[in-house]
This record gives structure tokens, sequence and C-alpha cells, in this order.
């Protein structure tokens, strides 16, 4: 807190309120608005909440006109570098970076919950074969609440570690007994001598019937994924896992609900959009005619997987996930895929045209990890799993800070009405 606030006054009453400005340790400050409908009677409007700092937190940052993320003030790049999946769930949800030990720890307690209850896992027979896997996900997380209620005390720090550890031991199960329901397959259980993405991928990919060789080039480029999805902040998904837990609600149904807020084209859902735009555009030909249908403002047509809310420089992941893009596309020997060669050469025409410069429209990290993925055998139904995957660990943590903090109070946004004013019931019988 500063001394520097802010006075507002109406002058139709001469009522004033102060509004004191609060500092955090980097970044823009915010003007604290607890006390403008005490004093003059108003909220204030802000639609999608993109000016609003709706809770204080000591996760992530991002400075979106420098590009830069921070995991608990670490550059993302650094992490993406020389840290693994593993240890940056330790660090977000610890706040430090672990200590061998520690994480040797840590890794063990969270392989001792990589099985499902086989009720549970019985209850994706329920689900049509057709039915999307963040559908059965999602379902799934939520029923958890129903098998570990002894364990769900969310004033108990004992109980809120066991919970973190078993949901990111669990959700890789769930999502891989996704896939193989869609698929008709038996389930696959997990291995817990293999590391957690080698694990996911087995998961996804092995049968009972023959032996499955995990290709280390896809479970690194995973494992790069999974660390750079597994926090960005207050995004919408993450806001609902905190507005759903700020009721006090079991943390599996707070999970649940950021599963599925995720699910959305506008979220998590972007990467499997890139996929069928580079699927609309079929050849490289036909790069320009889309391009000027995207600058074209009548035209429905978007260029998905470029440009971000937040980013308005290049999205540091994707600078990170580009290298590995074309590696995997060069090692797993899928380069001359056509749909690959096409999202490598609209990248390479969008970055050149001065129109999509300007407005720093880059390539996100959605346009690269859907290239990614596909690349490494995941379908498309299933990349925003894969990102739900990733992105349990900063649910999680945001889950464990805020029921921590003992000023926590119930999500109440407000509105501005626009409705009927007050009017009295009419009887059916003498309404024309």
């Amino acid at each position: 807190m500063t001394d520097k606030k802010f006075e507002l006054v109406d002058r139709a009453t001469e009522r004033k309120a102060q509004l004191p400005v609060r500092n955090g340790t980097i970044g823009p400050s915010v003007v604290d608005i607890s006390a403008l409908n005490k004093d003059l009677g108003v909220f204030t409007f802000d639609p999608g909440f993109g000016l609003t700092a709706a809770t204080e937190s000591r996760i992530t940052y991002i400075d979106g006109d420098a590009g830069t993320l921070l995991y608990r003030g670490f550059p993302i790049e650094q992490l993406a570098e020389k840290s693994s999946f593993m240890e940056c769930a330790y660090l977000l949800l610890l706040s430090e970076l672990p200590s061998r030990k520690q994480l040797e720890e840590f890794t063990s307690n969270i392989r001792y919950h990589t099985m499902l209850n086989e009720t549970l896992l019985r209850f994706f027979n329920g689900f049509h074969h057709n039915a999307h896997p963040m559908a059965m996900v999602s379902a799934v997380v939520a029923s958890m609440s129903a098998f570990y209620h002894d364990t769900m005390d969310i004033y108990n720090p004992r109980h809120r570690e066991i919970f973190a550890h078993r949901i990111i031991a669990k959700i890789p199960t769930i999502a891989a007994a996704a896939h193989k329901h869609s698929l008709g397959q038996p389930f696959v259980y997990p291995r817990n001598d293999l590391d957690y993405c080698s694990n996911m991928l087995h998961m996804l990919f092995a049968v009972p019937c023959e032996p499955y060789q995990v290709d280390p080039i896809a479970s690194q480029a995973l494992d790069l994924l999974f660390i750079l999805h597994a926090d960005h902040e207050q995004n919408a998904s993450t806001s609902t896992v905190r507005l759903a837990g700020s009721t006090g609600a079991n943390p599996y149904a707070a999970i649940s609900a950021g599963v599925s807020a995720l699910w959305g084209p506008a979220h998590g859902g972007a990467n499997e959009a890139v996929l069928a735009m580079l699927e609309q555009i079929g050849t490289v030909d036909n790069i320009p005619k889309y391009l000027d249908m995207a600058k074209d403002k009548s035209s429905h047509f978007r260029l998905m997987g470029f440009g971000h809310r937040v980013y308005k420089n290049f999205d540091p992941r994707a600078k990170i996930i580009r290298e590995m893009c074309h590696k995997v596309l060069a090692r797993l020997g899928r380069s001359d895929n056509p749909l690959f060669e096409l999202a490598l050469r609209l990248e390479e025409i969008a970055l050149k045209d001065e129109y999509f410069v300007s407005r720093k429209l880059y390539p996100n990290v959605d346009f690269y990890s859907g290239v990614i993925y596909s690349a490494i055998g995941i379908p498309r139904s299933m990349f925003t799993v894969m990102f739900a995957i990733a992105r349990t660990v900063g649910w999680v943590a945001h889950w464990q800070e805020m029921i921590s903090d003992p000023g926590m109070r119930i999500g109440r946004p407000r509105q501005l009405y626009t409705g009927a004013t007050k009017r009295d019931y009419t009887e059916i019988t003498k309404r024309s």
C-alpha cells in the first residue's frame, strides 16, 4: 500500500471517494475500489474483467507488452531450457525450486496416486463411444469427490496436499482412459517406472497385444508443452476455478469447472481450431487468398493461432515452442506432411506481412502446439485434454493460494442492469 490516492467526486451530490493505490512487486499498480459503492453508490463497469485485478497472487506474472512470463519469478525461457514439468509443478505449488531429494519425494508422491479406482474406471462405459474426451474428463474429475470424500476438508493443509498429488497424478490416467474409450480399446494402466510424460504417451498409445516403446523426442516435446501450459495467471479457466472454489465447493468440483471453461475455442480449444483452419486453407497456393480474407473486416475467416489477448508482442512461449516444433517435425520424419508444410509456410509468410507485423499478430503457443500434438500422433479431439493436464498444476496452485488466504471471500461480480423497471403482474386472461 502507498500513500497515493485517487479522489473521485460526484459533482451532483458533492460526495467523495478516496481510492488508495496498491503496488505489486512488479507490474502495474491497482486502484482499490472497495469503498466506491459505499462512498458514491456506484460500481465499476469492465466487461470481460480485462482491467480488473480480482485477486492478489504470488504465482505467475505476465507483461504482455514486453513478452514476459514468470513462474514464481523464474523466466519461462530458463525453465523451458533447464527444468522439467515435475520440477515446475513443485515450483508452482510450493513457491521454490526443489532440492534433488525434494523433487524425488514429490515425484514419488505423484506416482503413488496414478491408478484409478476400478469403479471409477468403469464410469467411462456409461459414455457414448463418440463422446468428446473433454466431456468425459470434466465429468470424471467431478465424480472423484465421490471416491475421496474422506480427504476433502479444504481447510486442512494435509488434505489439500493429498488432493494436489492425487489430481496431478490421475488426470493423465483419466485423459488416456477417455481416449481409449473413444477408440474402443482396452484401458492401459499407468507404469510408475516411467516419467510423467512418457507414462502419458504409454497410456495413450500402448495396447496389451504388443510392446510399445515411447519415443524420447515425443516425450521431450510433451514435457516442454506441459511446462509452457502449466500456468498463465488469471485466465478464464483459472478464474473459473477460483470462482467455483471461493464458494467452498470441493476441489474436484472446482477443477472440473476449470476443465469445462478451458474447452472453449477462444481458450484451450484454440490449438484444435488451428488445425481446422489449416485444413480449410488446404494448400500453400491458397495462403495469399486466406490472408487477404483475414484482413477483410467483412469476412468471417479468422487466422487462428495468431495474436494473443494479453501479449502485445511475440508470445514468449511461442518463441520456445517454435524450435521444438521444427525439431519434432524433422526427427519424427513427418516434415513431408502437407499440413505441417502448410503451417510452416503460413508462419513464414505471415511473419513477413506488414499487416500482421504492424498489429503484432505473431504466431502464438496454440499455433505450434497443435502441430506438435498432431506430429506425435495425438488426435485433434485430445488437444484440449492435453492442455488441461498441464494446466491442472496451475489450477491447483491458484486454488491452494486462494483457500489458504484468511481474507478469502466468495466471488460475486456485479452488473449494470438495463432490463425492465418494476411492473405489475397481469392475469393471463387480461393479456392481449
